[in-house]
């Protein structure tokens, strides 16, 4: 069984995680499936995808760690977690979903924007902290940050790219979210594209 820690090491290790947003189920497995070949190995499956239990069925086999995304909610947390997922994000922080994650032994990563939710957040166990959306802020905040919360964990999330997204690892985040660049490669090249911006995001993640 794999435990919280190893789980928040494999994280912090791969430094990318894909946001996978899919028009329905169908299209969430291909852009898991090719972001997979493209190297990533940390999926976030979004509630915002319809069905996206059935993603969650299908792509348990795979040589990837699944999490949920866009989790807003205790309900959702624990659907999320009985369908297989190792971790939980939130665009928001709750501290019903934070309960539930504890319960379960999952980590829970909140979307936090200030100093106050950071403390919130941490103080509800939370380990790594989401910056969202990241592109209102510059790599910079995290150095801030640090300064009164020298042990906070970020993953800045939001307008992360290939060409920005070593600024943030330099400037001391854990590990970045990205998606929409995957989705716009899907939409404009399907698999294959999606594989290839993976590939630039594993490249950048190792400079």
């Amino acid at each position: 069984m794999m435990t919280k820690h190893s789980v928040l090491s494999q994280i912090t290790e791969s430094k990318v995680v894909a946001v996978i947003r899919g028009n329905n189920a169908e299209e969430a497995i291909q852009l898991t499936k090719a972001a997979v070949e493209g190297g990533i190995r940390i999926i976030e499956l979004t509630y915002t995808t319809p069905r996206v239990q059935k993603a969650f069925e299908e792509l348990q086999e795979i040589d990837a760690l699944l999490g949920a995304g866009t989790v807003l909610d205790a309900e959702t947390a624990r659907h999320a977690i009985l369908f297989g997922a190792k971790f939980v994000v939130s665009p928001h922080f709750s501290e019903e979903v934070a309960k539930v994650c504890n319960r379960y032994g999952i980590p829970y990563l909140p979307g936090c924007m200030t100093i106050r939710e950071m403390v919130k957040a941490l103080e509800s166990g939370c380990d790594i902290l989401k910056l969202f959306p990241a592109n209102n802020f510059d790599p910079t905040f995290i150095k801030s940050v640090k300064g009164p919360l020298p042990h906070v964990q970020i993953m800045p999330t939001g307008g992360i790219n290939a060409s920005n997204m070593q600024d943030w690892l330099e400037a001391g985040a854990v590990a970045v979210g990205v998606g929409s660049d995957l989705n716009k490669a899907y939409t404009a090249g399907g698999y294959e594209a999606v594989v290839e911006a993976s590939k630039k995001y594993i490249t950048a993640s190792t400079k």
